[in-house]
Order: C-alpha cells, then sequence, then structure tokens
C-alpha cells in the first residue's frame, strides 16, 4: 500500500514517483474535492495512451491496475495503493486491468 504522484515531466512525459505523507502536509490537512465516483474495470480492459481528464486523486479499492510510462516502465497498483494523478498534458499513460478479477477505483477529483 502506498501513496504517490503521477506527473508530466518537462518532456511531456509522464513520470511517477512515491509520496511521503509526513513531508506533505498539505495532503494530511484535507485538500479541497468537489466530489466522489466509484467505478468497477472489468477484467482486462486496457486505455491506451491518454493525458488525465483533470487533478484527481485515484485510489485503488480492489483488484489491480497497471500503469504504463513513456520510459516503458510499468507500476503495478493493488488495494490501498492512491495516486495523485496529474499527468494533464503530454502523451499521459496507459491503464490495464491485471489479474482475474474487476478493479474498482474511488477517484477524487481535486477542486
Amino acid at each position: 500500500m502506498g501513496t504517490f504522484r503521477l506527473y508530466t515531466g518537462l518532456d511531456g512525459q509522464s513520470r511517477l514517483e512515491p509520496v511521503d505523507l509526513g513531508r506533505t502536509p498539505e495532503w494530511t490537512k484535507g485538500l479541497a474535492t468537489t466530489q466522489i465516483s466509484f467505478r468497477e474495470w472489468p477484467i482486462g480492459q486496457y486505455l491506451d495512451w491518454h493525458p488525465a481528464p483533470r487533478r484527481q486523486f485515484v485510489i485503488v479499492l480492489s483488484g489491480q491496475l497497471e500503469i504504463g510510462l513513456g520510459d516503458g516502465g510499468k507500476h503495478v497498483f493493488g488495494p490501498g495503493d492512491a495516486r495523485l494523478v496529474e499527468d494533464t498534458t503530454g502523451r499521459g499513460h496507459t491503464t490495464r486491468v491485471l489479474g482475474d478479477r474487476p478493479c474498482v477505483t474511488a477517484t477524487i477529483p481535486l477542486a
């Protein structure tokens, strides 16, 4: 279980970095949000390259998601993993459901 930030680098490629909650007090104080939505991703679903539609947190509640980056890296996220997704420009990332069960996510856009 972990907390991560997905963002666009200066080269237009998506990057991923772990976040230490002890060093990000703005996250632990609370961030303004507008809504929360839940989604069930079917087994094997794949989304080709896409930037995020807006700054948002995506939290995996069950199942597994694989995020692909422009450098060829792939990262797997499971239950309890939270990502601040802010790669709203550039090529973006790919998303794939792994495993033999759907993936359920909670998405929280930031205001």
